[in-house]
């Protein structure tokens, strides 16, 4: 027997990068009764990770839950960036609807149509919240008109274009349904919910079908599946067997160890669930995203949503520069084959392959950012590695090559159009619409690999006052050669530590990547070279001392004023395919991958 839960809703929040969705999940928890009146609580709650507090940046789609007026709202708070849209694609088939965050002045930007699309695929109702209504600049008259065109371009239904819009300032945590007339709390936001979004319909008396979306972990417990359910009853303790939609192979039956709810930013223990809530189930060792628990005697495995495939790939290989495991505590090919395999098994977007040689692994994602993430988060765990140059992926469709395309778009100052065209026009970039007066914003079709290296270029073209987002736009026959790094690397030419006297000499040749009393080794790349080709260098060369004593009393200073310590995401862009980056726990550091300073030069003699 079909029923409705009234008493349930489950919805995502999807929008571009840093339009406010954690900050509008913070004051949905606190009006939602998760926080006591007078209780400290962190702004962002939700980015619990080191890595999202730092950046800003939401990585993992996570689930909480509030009340209100007797209903309990399941909210999933996923990425904004496109890097991590697996993470938004795969949330999306647990929820009944989806709230649109919209910038009140930026409007619709390339990851809203990214994640909207894919909501209204999925035929999601859609409750569109113009956010950050405060703002002096804000256009909300303007914006509305963009997302509708928007929602019109993505052929959506009369019902989703008829989508009620909320205007929200997820700061001061009020809604209202008209921009004019501020509100003073979050209750018209959620009586839209409850009115707009459907409730879970479905058989609690039907056998089990608990699709799994998401994959968390503990120490304790070991792997955790957190998914939807489809229909019937679970209860903690029961037997259930585990399926795929993709294989005929059936699981032996296993008994639950735990079943949880979420509950505010809890997940509590609980008896039962049944057809509607989002639970979280322990004691399948093997879990994985995609597969369905079902009762023993009825295993009907449910289709999962096709997850888009990975645009870029890096090889990830044992380092084995002079300075291999001084500071890190995981560096054999056995650790890090291990650690890269387990990502796979929570990161849908990933993939980890095996290469001819046993101490490097082919490692592909979404972007740059996605791989440089993993990266840092290895770092961080204490894996000492080395990635090369990012690569994109190609295709052959119809027996033509083609390559993937980003769309970009570039918020510049008019004075610096000129520049960013220019640059973008170069790495084959094509133009498709220019507006605004003061500020301009540009939108761009260009090649994954035409971005290698350019974000950095823009910041210093635009004197850092420009914006650019990017997102993967499919394939296009491939565009022909992109012209590569220009400058060449300054290469340090002995072992040692670096002395302000030798950097002082030669920071007039380009830009420090390394400063004063700093060990590196040959081979060891210490700056960029103003000019083409590499210099190599010595900058661990000391002042000779001599018994005559400076006649004004003091040693001349030396200091070096030509120096930028780049990032690990400006290492990754800057290398070339004969270069490394080192990653340690400790360090960052940009090598050639022959250290050998006269085989280095016999074998680009030889090219």
């Amino acid at each position: 027997m079909k029923i409705v839960r009234e008493d349930i809703r489950n919805i995502a929040i999807i929008a571009h990068v840093d339009h406010g969705k954690t900050t509008l999940v913070d004051e949905m928890l606190k009006q939602g009764g998760v926080f006591r009146q007078n209780q400290q609580v962190a702004e962002r709650v939700m980015d619990s990770n080191d890595l999202e507090r730092e950046r800003g940046i939401t990585i993992l789609a996570k689930n909480t839950a509030v009340h209100y007026e007797g209903v309990k709202i399941n909210i999933v708070d996923t990425p904004g960036h496109a890097d991590f849209s697996g993470e938004v694609e795969r949330v999306l088939k647990m929820v009944d609807g989806v709230l649109l965050l919209v910038d009140s002045f930026e409007g619709p930007m390339p990851q809203t149509r990214f994640v909207l699309k894919k909501a209204l695929d999925l035929s999601l109702p859609v409750i569109i919240v113009v956010n950050k209504t405060d703002r002096p600049d804000a256009r909300c008259d303007e914006v509305i008109d963009e997302t509708l065109e928007l929602l019109l371009d993505l052929d959506a239904t009369n019902e989703q274009l008829d989508s009620p819009v909320v205007y929200a300032s997820g700061r001061d945590g009020t809604a209202t349904m008209d921009w004019r007339k501020p509100g003073s709390d979050l209750r018209p936001l959620f009586d839209t919910i409850l009115k707009h979004i459907p409730a879970p319909e479905g058989s609690t008396d039907e056998p089990l079908q608990l699709l799994i979306s998401t994959i968390d972990y503990n120490e304790y417990v070991g792997r955790i599946g957190v998914g939807r359910i489809a229909r019937g009853t679970i209860k903690a303790g029961q037997m259930a067997v585990k399926c795929s939609y993709d294989s005929d192979g059936v699981s032996m039956p296993t008994r639950l160890a735990g079943l949880f709810m979420y509950d505010g930013l809890k997940r509590s223990p609980c008896e039962s669930a049944q057809m509607g809530d989002i639970v979280a189930v322990t004691g399948f060792e093997d879990i994985a995203i995609g597969d369905t628990l079902c009762q023993v005697d009825a295993p009907e495995p449910l289709p999962f949503i096709k997850i888009d495939e990975p645009t870029v790939s890096m090889t990830f290989c044992v380092n084995n520069s002079p300075f291999a495991g001084t500071e890190g505590q995981y560096v054999t090919s056995r650790h890090l084959r291990a650690r890269l395999f387990k990502e796979m098994q929570t990161d849908v977007s990933l993939r980890v392959e095996d290469t001819q040689s046993t101490d490097a692994f082919r490692v592909s994602g979404r972007g740059e950012l996605h791989l440089s993430i993993l990266i840092e988060t290895m770092r961080r765990q204490g894996y000492e590695f080395a990635v090369t140059k990012p690569m994109v992926l190609y295709k052959t469709i119809d027996g033509e090559l083609c390559e993937p395309m980003e769309k970009v778009v570039c918020d510049v100052p008019g004075e610096y159009v000129g520049a960013v065209i220019e640059k973008l026009g170069r790495r084959h970039g094509t133009l498709l619409a220019m507006h605004g007066e003061d500020r301009m914003r540009l939108e761009f079709s260009i090649p994954s690999r035409g971005l290698f290296g350019y974000r950095s270029e823009f910041l210093t073209d635009t004197r850092g006052e420009g914006v650019m987002n990017a997102i993967f736009d499919g394939y296009e026959p491939y565009k022909g050669d992109i012209p590569t790094r220009i400058a060449g690397s300054l290469v340090a030419s002995e072992t040692g530590e670096t002395t302000s006297y030798a950097m002082f000499y030669i920071q007039d040749r380009g830009e420090m990547f390394v400063s004063t009393g700093v060990k590196v080794y040959c081979g060891m790349i210490v700056g960029t070279s103003s000019r083409p080709g590499d210099i190599d260098v010595n900058v661990c060369k000391k002042k000779h001392l001599t018994s005559m004593r400076n006649s004004a009393g003091a040693e001349e200073t030396y200091r070096v004023t030509n120096l930028r310590i780049p990032t690990l995401e400006e290492s990754i862009e800057y290398i070339s395919d004969d270069e490394l980056v080192e990653i340690t726990p400790k360090s960052i550091r940009l090598r050639k991958r022959i250290l050998d300073t006269e085989r280095r030069k016999k074998m680009a003699s030889r090219k």
